[in-house]
């Protein structure tokens, strides 16, 4: 514990114009934490380099190991407040959760000065009871392991080789170039951007197999992956099985198509002249475009983009040479009445992913068209024609042709003409009328899934099974988070990269794989530092367990968004100290409390809960609520809305927690034992479209409600007092009146908590 703590209070930014200093201080002086408490000073600018100065000679003299710095957001200024590793550092946020965002009640007199002392009087407390962490520091391997052979997989194991680091690269066929090895040409990657041009992927095959650093197995395949982040041992099965010490690894393996089927209403499978994007790209690598019902080559291709009046589900993203779609309803039985596609506008989906792609591709093979057929016309007929960035001059390019006609259309019918063509009817077109038109060739989008979505592919050897869990949110992608945190998913150490991450270009891909591979050599090196990677990047702590006090009852393991834990043999939790991520979510899970961090436990969070002053007359002194605030968007956004003025009730006092998954329910309890008024629990989003930076957290704290109000409800006081918001960190402008919702609809409305005064 920290035990000779320095108490420094900054007077600049408005704090000094808001605050008596001299009251500040004596709280701290004459409080029950004098004691330990031998420096306590103000100074007009805190974060100077005199008064930095002077902190360090505080240090010096006094034998500090805690300081406490109560002045600007922790968000702010963090470097400058670092005082070695010897001394433990903790901000109180007088500047945006106090003097800038304070609103004044004129029933309650006062209220400034006393939010301002419980703020310290929490840090001082925080800080007491923290311990400096002792890091984990095992000897880690440093080689990559690279999964899948295409243009991603190729990418990353020559950007890991540039490095300076060894890698395996394995693939399941018996030659390197995946995908990309099957395509005719790619879109534009280098200047003037105007034409398809060669992938370069036998060129990139060419150096990875020269590479002295890349070891390649073909016709190989993962058999299995145990261990964690820097420890890892994998077995491959080259024409016998192998096992392999691996640090991180970079999975590339891409993605499989969809089912064709669902393309039946817009004529698949039953017109021979409709095919899709990826059997036109098939047909151009082998160096003829012709039609399958006759083998003649056509004299016109229509490309539909869109398929957007499509209605049910979802069946994945695409590459090169298709675009996500949702599937169409399907075909009818014999004697019924064939099902229209395309009647209700108003319930259409969109495509599922990529617009942008299935621009693109259609483009690309429209001018297949132009280079393979010569006097041939391509159509494409598109709902939205989607090309960001520089891929407008191959946009343009394509309108410059006039072999290559281009119409926002809807397409209302796909049909057989006698002679074998094909009819394509449409309406909101350029021309403003309806129109059927007619080619010898229609061409549809491609339906990809990525390869994880069909089997477990890693073969983990995780308590929590062998794949990537709850892909279905992300359609088998298996990004845990494309805002945030591009490349990781749920399974530390494992980096994802190009298609089997979310649709994209080749151009897109190759600068996935180089990302991907930073991302698995700074995980080797937090490993082998003993510090967490993102979204706690170089946290040196871990979860510490009381197993004496186990009783195997598995929340924790099961609850980890990162697969952390696993089980020995009497079902007791096992850490994997790289893998965990120090979310603290097995902290809030476990009812017996026995699982804690050197600087962030049960009885920390409590101790600061119990530091605010509750007046025992909600009239008189006024309510209180405590706000327990996610350090990831919420906090973020508490700051920002003080930034801009904005200001809230004076009677909630924020404390803030790493993941409203490490919210232990006995937090609540104390709360509301010692009268507070209210809780608000203020995090991510989770859904769907989640954006918790731990995966699961906010929608783990929400389930965890349920039991709070029930234990509540046992104590005669009404569930309508603990409340969980979720907020964005754009979404700054809404935390006031949240706040102020819970203020008039929870507050005002029950009034005094029944245990205020006990």
């Amino acid at each position: 514990m920290a035990e000779k703590l320095g108490v420094y209070i900054c007077s600049g930014c408005d704090i000094g114009k808001a605050l008596e200093m001299a009251p500040l201080l004596e709280a701290v002086t004459k409080g029950k934490n004098a004691g330990i408490c031998p420096v306590v000073k103000q100074n007009p600018v805190l974060c100077s380099p005199d008064a930095v100065a002077e902190i360090e000679a505080d240090i010096a003299a006094n034998g500090l190991d805690g300081v406490v710095v109560c002045a600007c957001s922790p968000r702010v200024k963090w470097d400058i407040f670092q005082f070695g590793q010897g001394v433990q550092v903790e901000r109180v946020n007088l500047r945006e959760q106090c003097v800038w965002s304070f609103r004044e009640d004129d029933k309650v007199p006062g209220l400034l000065p006393l939010m301002a002392k419980d703020y310290i009087k929490m840090g001082v407390m925080k800080l007491s009871k923290s311990r400096i962490p002792a890091p984990e520091v095992p000897e880690t391997f440093k080689t990559i392991l690279v999964l899948g052979g295409g243009m991603t997989g190729l990418t990353a194991a020559l950007e890991a080789a540039k490095l300076g680091k060894d890698v395996v690269l394995v693939e399941r066929a018996a030659t390197l170039g995946g995908k990309a090895a099957t395509m005719y040409k790619t879109f534009p990657m280098s200047h003037p951007y105007l034409k398809a041009e060669d992938t370069g992927v036998d060129q990139l095959i060419a150096e990875v197999t020269a590479n002295a650093k890349i070891k390649v197995l073909t016709s190989a395949e993962l058999v299995s992956l145990e261990g964690a982040p820097g420890l890892y041992s994998a077995t491959v099965n080259a024409g016998g099985e192998q096992k392999l010490d691996i640090g991180a690894v970079v999975l590339a393996t891409g993605w499989v198509p969809g089912d064709k089927s669902f393309l039946a209403p817009m004529g698949y499978g039953r017109i021979k002249n409709v095919v899709t994007a990826a059997e036109f790209e098939a047909m151009t690598k082998a160096g003829s475009i012709v039609r399958p019902s006759d083998g003649k080559a056509p004299a016109s291709v229509a490309f539909l983009t869109d398929v957007s009046l499509c209605t049910q589900g979802t069946v994945g993203g695409t590459a090169e040479v298709c675009a996500p779609v949702d599937p169409l309803p399907e075909t009818p039985a014999e004697g019924e009445a064939e099902v229209n596609p395309y009647a209700d506008k108003e319930n259409a989906k969109h495509l599922a992913y990529s617009s942008e792609l299935t621009s693109l591709v259609a483009l690309k093979q429209a001018g297949y068209v132009r280079e393979k057929l010569g006097e041939a016309v391509a159509f494409v007929l598109y709902d939205h024609m989607m090309v960001p960035g520089i891929n407008e001059r191959y946009y343009k390019s394509a309108q410059d042709d006039a072999g290559i006609m281009l119409s926002k259309a809807t397409i209302t019918a796909v049909t057989e003409d006698a002679d074998g063509g094909v009819i394509v009817a449409a309406k909101d077109t350029l021309l403003g009328a309806d129109i059927e038109l007619k080619a010898d060739l229609v061409v549809l989008p491609t339906a990809i899934v990525p390869v994880t979505a069909h089997e477990p592919t890693m073969n983990l050897q995780y308590r929590q099974g062998p794949g990537f869990p709850d892909l279905e949110l992300f359609d088998g992608f298996v990004d845990s988070n494309y805002v945030c945190f591009p490349y990781e998913t749920r399974r530390t150490g494992v980096y994802a990269a190009g298609c089997v991450r979310q649709p994209m270009t080749m151009a897109t891909a190759k600068e996935d794989a180089a990302g991907a591979v930073l991302k698995a050599v700074q995980c080797i090196g937090s490993a082998n530092r003993g510090v967490a990677v993102h979204p706690r990047s170089g946290d040196v702590s871990f979860p510490v367990f009381n197993f004496q006090r186990c009783t195997q009852c598995k929340r924790c393991t099961e609850e980890c968004p990162f697969g952390a834990l696993d089980d020995d043999e009497k079902g007791t939790p096992k850490p994997n100290p790289t893998r965990c991520r120090r979310c603290g979510t097995c902290m809030g899970a476990c009812p017996e409390r026995v699982i804690s961090f050197d600087n962030y436990n049960i009885d920390q969070i409590g101790s600061m809960i119990k530091e605010v002053y509750v007046p025992d007359d909600m009239v008189a002194g006024g309510p209180r609520v405590i706000v327990l605030v996610c350090e990831n968007d919420a906090y973020p956004a508490l700051d920002m809305a003080a930034f801009r003025g904005k200001s809230w009730s004076p009677f909630v006092r924020f404390v803030p927690v790493r993941c409203l998954g490490s919210v232990n329910a006995i937090w609540v309890a104390d709360a509301i034992s010692k009268g507070v008024d209210g809780v608000i629990m203020l995090g991510c989003k989770y859904g769907p479209d989640y954006q918790c930076h731990f995966v699961k957290g906010s929608e783990l704290c929400s389930r965890r409600k349920t039991n709070i109000a029930e234990s509540l409800g046992r104590l005669g006081v009404e569930a309508e007092r603990v409340e969980q918001y979720e907020v964005s960190i754009d979404e700054y402008d809404k935390v006031p009146a949240l706040i102020e919702r819970f203020m008039t609809e929870v507050i005002t409305k029950f009034g005094p908590n029944p245990f205020k005064g006990y």
